[in-house]
């Protein structure tokens, strides 16, 4: 390879008496000297890095922003449901004492033939009040002969016998209500357990 002092030496427009006289001539002259060096890149490379980090901040902030709002509106349109759906529960927990009072009055004159005509007119009362309370999502919650189930039932008796299998509901004492799925108020209830058996018994009577 040419050295630089040997390349200088060679090119025809370095000769002291030389002057260029066109433009051309100039440009030449121009072109045989040494070109600076091309600028450091870094600092634009770091200008960008920085910029490209602040763009992925910025999308993983809203992101998040947008996330955290479908929870909110999810959240939103849960609680509405819910109002909606159970909007009246102290309303029937108020009512349910009403019924309390009919079922009261239902027991005390069931076996008063003179009073057929008061009971005929109870039983359609009532019979209207349960279907408005069923269409607004009030049901009564049946028990006796079901096996005891701690969600719906509320065990304040426990009678031992043969009659039924063990954890049997065999008579209810106080109604229970819900409200669609949820439960207003559990049914009191008494639940059957193992009775004696016929040695057990035999074995009492020796």
């Amino acid at each position: 390879m040419f050295k630089k002092e040997d390349k200088e030496k060679n090119n025809p427009f370095k000769n002291e008496n030389f002057e260029p006289e066109t433009t051309e001539e100039k440009e030449a002259v121009e072109n045989t000297e040494d070109k600076p060096q091309e600028e450091n890149k870094e600092p634009e490379n770091n200008e960008t890095e920085k910029l490209q980090a602040e763009l992925d901040s910025l999308n993983n902030k809203y992101l998040r922003l947008a996330a955290d709002f479908d929870n909110f509106r999810k959240r939103q349109m849960q609680e509405r449901e819910s109002l909606l759906k159970y909007g009246a529960e102290d309303t029937l927990k108020k009512i349910i004492t009403v019924l309390d009072t009919f079922e009261r009055a239902k027991k005390s004159i069931a076996d008063m033939t003179e009073c057929e005509k008061i009971k005929e007119s109870y039983d359609v009362g009532i019979k209207q009040l349960y279907d408005t309370l069923d269409k607004i999502g009030l049901k009564k919650i049946e028990a006796k002969g079901e096996e005891f189930d701690p969600n719906l039932h509320e065990a304040v008796m426990q009678t031992p016998t043969n009659d039924y299998p063990a954890n049997t509901v065999i008579d209810e004492l106080q109604t229970g209500y819900k409200l669609f799925d949820k439960v207003l108020r559990p049914v009191f209830v008494n639940v059957a357990t193992e009775g004696e058996t016929p040695a057990q018994e035999n074995k009492e009577e020796q």
